[in-house]
C-alpha cells in the first residue's frame, strides 16, 4: 500500500520529489521502528506515540517530528479513502510543541555591497568567444554563481525552484520568471532591471560553451548537465563565507527570508509578498512581521521625541 500512496501523492496529490521521498522516508521509519511489519494493523495510538518518543530521544527536533507525524497522517488518511482503515490514528496523537524562531535574515547594507560588487565583477564583460576554453568556462562559472545568488535575493524563489528551473521559464519579453512551486503552483515572478540584464549575459554565456547540448536547464554545471540541490548549497556557501554581515548561517533559505524581511521593512503589503514567495496561506508570511516589528522598534527609539527621556 505504501508504493501505492506514494503514487497517488506524486500524480494525483503533485507533491514534489523532494516531499515524496521525505513521506516515504517517514512511514518506512515508523515500519522499521514497528519491527517491519508493514501491515495495517500496526498503525495504532499506541505504537505511533511509541514512534513519537523514539524520535525525540534520538535527539530529533519537534519540528522534524511533527513532519514524520504529518507524512504519517496522509498515509493514514489516504488508507482511510481506500476502506483500509475507519479512523486517522495520528488526529488522535498530541504532536510536540514546537519552539517558534524568527526566521533568520542577513543585514541589508551587507547584502547591497554584495550585490553591488556582483553587478561590476569583471566577468560579465568578458568575451564568450574567448578562445581560451579554461578563461571561457572560469567566466561562465564565476557568473552563474553571482547570479545563483542574486536570483535567490532578488526574487525570493526556494532553492528546489532555482534548481529546477528550465530555460523555458524565463520570459525575456515580460521580464518574468514563470515557477512552479510547491503543489505544483505556478506562479510568476517579475525580475527588475538590473538582474534581467545579468540574466542575459549569463544566457549568452551559458549557450556559447552548451550549445547544442540536450539539457534545457536553465543552470548548468561547468559541465553543462543539470545542477542539483546540494550544488546550490555550495554555491551559497562559497559565495558568502568570509564575508562581513554573512558570519551566521550560510544558505539559500536565508536569502528568501532577506528578500521577504527587506521588502516588509521596504513597506511592501503581505499580500504581494504572499504571492511572490509562493506561500498558500496568509500566516506563512506573517512570520516575516516579527522581525520588522523589531525593526520598527529600533525607528520609534531613534526617532521619537520622548524616546530617550
Amino acid at each position: 500500500m505504501l508504493e501505492q500512496f506514494l503514487r497517488y501523492i506524486e500524480t494525483e496529490r503533485r507533491y514534489s520529489p523532494r516531499t515524496v521521498r521525505l513521506y516515504a522516508d517517514a512511514v518506512q521509519r515508523f515500519y522499521d521502528y514497528i519491527g517491519g511489519d508493514d501491515s495495517i494493523s500496526v498503525l495504532q495510538p499506541l505504537h505511533i506515540r511509541g514512534f513519537i518518543a523514539s524520535l525525540l530521544n534520538g535527539g530529533l527536533s519537534s519540528r522534524s517530528v511533527n513532519l514524520h507525524l504529518s507524512a504519517l497522517s496522509s498515509y493514514c488518511s489516504y488508507l482511510c479513502k481506500q476502506g483500509l482503515l475507519q479512523t486517522n490514528p495520528v488526529k488522535k496523537i498530541q504532536r510536540p510543541k514546537e519552539s517558534h524562531r524568527l526566521p533568520e535574515f542577513y543585514d541589508r547594507e551587507a547584502l547591497e555591497q554584495l550585490i553591488s560588487s556582483f553587478l561590476e565583477n569583471s566577468s560579465w564583460t568578458g568575451d564568450s568567444s574567448e578562445s581560451d576554453p579554461s578563461a571561457r568556462l572560469e567566466s561562465f562559472s564565476a557568473c552563474r554563481d553571482m547570479l545563483i545568488v542574486m536570483l535567490l535575493y532578488g526574487t525570493g524563489m526556494r532553492r528546489a525552484e532555482l534548481a529546477g528551473l528550465r530555460l523555458e521559464n524565463f520570459d525575456e519579453g515580460r521580464s518574468v520568471f514563470t515557477i512552479t512551486g510547491k503543489g505544483a503552483k505556478e506562479r510568476q515572478i517579475p525580475l527588475v532591471s538590473w538582474l534581467k540584464g545579468k540574466i542575459l549575459l549569463y544566457l549568452q554565456k551559458r549557450n556559447a560553451l552548451f550549445e547544442g547540448r540536450s539539457s534545457s536547464s536553465f543552470f548548468v554545471t561547468d559541465k553543462g548537465e543539470d545542477v542539483y540541490l546540494a550544488f546550490v548549497n555550495n554555491v551559497i556557501h562559497r559565495q558568502l563565507d568570509g564575508l562581513k554581515g554573512f558570519e551566521g548561517k550560510k544558505s539559500p533559505h536565508v536569502l528568501r527570508h532577506s528578500f521577504a524581511t527587506h521588502l516588509l521593512n521596504g513597506g511592501a503589503d503581505l499580500n504581494s509578498i504572499k504571492e511572490v514567495l509562493g506561500h498558500s496561506s496568509l500566516a506563512a508570511t506573517q512570520v516575516y512581521t516579527h522581525n520588522s516589528f523589531e525593526q520598527l522598534r529600533k525607528v520609534y527609539e531613534n526617532a521619537h521625541p520622548h524616546s530617550r527621556k
